[in-house]
């Protein structure tokens, strides 16, 4: 995660290719052949890692995020499952 690429979200090699786009890709149907014909910068292994990150990040016991109201900042507090 670079904060001066991507706004900072997860991409595959510091390249403008965001994680989070190759698996909408893949939950689209496409395959990883597909997407190495239409992204030639990607290599399997790239897909391969991202996969594994996707993996890692899901298995996290919580996520905090700081969330921004009028003038006061609250941190919220969630488990994956309480996300689904």
């Amino acid at each position: 995660m670079n904060p001066n690429i991507s706004f900072g979200k997860p991409t595959i090699r510091n390249m403008r290719y965001p994680v989070e786009i190759m698996l909408d890709l893949l939950a689209a149907g496409m395959t990883f052949e597909e997407i190495l014909d239409d992204y030639p910068d990607l290599e399997k292994e790239d897909l391969q890692a991202f996969i594994l990150f996707a993996n890692e990040a899901i298995r996290v016991k919580s996520i905090h995020k700081v969330v921004e109201l009028s003038n006061e900042t609250v941190t919220v507090e969630a488990t994956p499952e309480s996300l689904l």
